[in-house]
Order: C-alpha cells, then sequence, then structure tokens
C-alpha cells in the first residue's frame, strides 16, 4: 500500500478531526485518493463517504442492493454501512469523507445525487485543507456549505434493489449473472419453485418494480459498466440479450434520455 492510499485510509477511520475532509482524486501513482480500475472487496468505514468520478464508472453493491455511479454523479456511503465497490477507468475524481456526527444530517442508506458547479468548486475549494487537525472559521461555513448542498442534492434513479425472499433473491441473483438469459417470467418461476403470480407479486412488494422492469434495470447495470470500459453498443446489446442494437438504444434512451453515445460523450467519455 502506498503511502497516500494510508492517508486517505487513516483519516475515512477517523472520528474527531474535522467533520468533512475531501481529497481531489487521479489515476496517477503519487494521486493522494488513487483512481483508476480497481475492485475493493466488502468492507466498511467509520466515516461516511461521498465520492464522484469525471470519467468511467463505478459500481457500489451493498445488503440493500446494487449502485450504479457514472460520471458527474455522487455517490453516498454511510458511516459503518458494508459495500463493495468496483471502480472501471476512473481518471479523475473527488471524495469527501464525514464524521458520523454531521453524517446524522445525511441519507441512512446508499443513494445517488446529482452534482451542481457549486459543489464542485466547494469540494475544490476544502480539498486544500485536507491534512489540517484543525479548521478556521471560514473553512467551517465552506464545509455546512458543503452539507447543505449534498443534502439537497436531486437523488439519481440508479438503484437495483435485490429482494430478500430467499426463493425471490435466488432467481434476482441469477438473472443478475446472466443478464442475456431470454427466459420468461413463467420460465423463472417454475426454475425458483414459485408461481408466476407469486413471482409477480413479490417482485413489486419486495423491489417496488414489476418483474419486466427489475430486469431491465440489470441490463442496465451491466450496459453502463461494458460502455464505460468500451465495449461496442453491438457487444453490449447482444451479451445482454437483445434482439437488435436498436433495441438495446431505445433501452437506454428510456433511462437516460440519450443515446449511449451521447451519454458517455456528454462527460467525457471516448
Amino acid at each position: 500500500m502506498k503511502p497516500n492510499e494510508q492517508s486517505f485510509l487513516d483519516l475515512i477511520e477517523k472520528t474527531e478531526g474535522p467533520g468533512l475532509v475531501a481529497f481531489w482524486g487521479s489515476d496517477e501513482v503519487n494521486s493522494e485518493y488513487r483512481l483508476g480500475t480497481r475492485e475493493y472487496d466488502w468492507h466498511s468505514h467509520v466515516r461516511g463517504q461521498v465520492f464522484c468520478v469525471e470519467s468511467g464508472l463505478v459500481h457500489i453493491r451493498t445488503a440493500h442492493g446494487s449502485w450504479l455511479l457514472p460520471p458527474h454523479r455522487a455517490g453516498w456511503i454511510p458511516p459503518g454501512e458494508h459495500h463493495w465497490a468496483s471502480v472501471v477507468g476512473a481518471t479523475s475524481g473527488w471524495s469527501v469523507v464525514v464524521a458520523p456526527k454531521e453524517s446524522q444530517q445525511l441519507p441512512d442508506r446508499p443513494c445517488v445525487i446529482g452534482i451542481s458547479e457549486l459543489m464542485r468548486a466547494l469540494v475544490l475549494r476544502a480539498t486544500s485543507w485536507t491534512m489540517q487537525d484543525h479548521l478556521v472559521p471560514s473553512q467551517e461555513r465552506i464545509i455546512q456549505v458543503l452539507l447543505d448542498e449534498i443534502m439537497g442534492a436531486p437523488h439519481q434513479p440508479l438503484h437495483l434493489p435485490m429482494p430478500s425472499d430467499q426463493r425471490l433473491a435466488r432467481i434476482a441473483q441469477a438473472i443478475f449473472e446472466r443478464p442475456g438469459d431470454r427466459r420468461r417470467l413463467e420460465d423463472w418461476a417454475v426454475w425458483g419453485g414459485l408461481s408466476p403470480r407469486s413471482l409477480r407479486r413479490l417482485m413489486q412488494a419486495e423491489t417496488g418494480f414489476s418483474f419486466a422492469r427489475w430486469r431491465e434495470q440489470v441490463r442496465l447495470v451491466h450496459a453502463l459498466e461494458m460502455l464505460a470500459q468500451g465495449q461496442q453498443v453491438a457487444v453490449v446489446s447482444d451479451t445482454l440479450g437483445y434482439a437488435s442494437p436498436s433495441n438495446f438504444i431505445a433501452m437506454f434512451r428510456r433511462a437516460f434520455n440519450e443515446s449511449p453515445a451521447r451519454y458517455f460523450s456528454a462527460r467525457g467519455q471516448t
């Protein structure tokens, strides 16, 4: 582990000190907050974490489901939340670690939020005093404005909730692992030992989505990861079981109101 990585890990496990500490990151070896393409096994932190990448993609899994973090969105992980993370192709971004006391103002579950130019500017300002143990009043005021911005940020619909019913969870996990599987709801019900009616009812009750909408969200999770890795639309479409690339693009437009190419080019992706 690099010394600079140790600095970040030390700070995210501290309860004392400033209520909010900001890091600017990149894929450079000497970056205080190292990005790039990496995977972090299941873990948790004493402090909460808000993080944003300006390229690439972050995928977070928790007991509540999966969250996607495309460029220029921010993810929130509360203190003590057990989670797994995958970072793909992130060359720059930032992270803010929030002490447990200040985290009480923020959501008690992970989420993805939109960011504003003001939020980004405040984070950049806060990175100039990352290693200070004590802040002056003007710095404390900036931190409070930043917390206000995070609290007031709109939530983004990039969540894949996972069911808790054991039979349904088995079906859900199988679909997540094989997103291109074209079996119908009735086939999955037989495979999982449920009636089609029970499968429909449980999926809606436990995830808030219909079966078709939940499966589409699974495919969206995989699609964003593959596109962030530079996979061609035709390859993504075929892998995810769509009849044609145009069908896949239509699904993507419904979710994001723009095509995959425009979505990623607008966010600095190649």
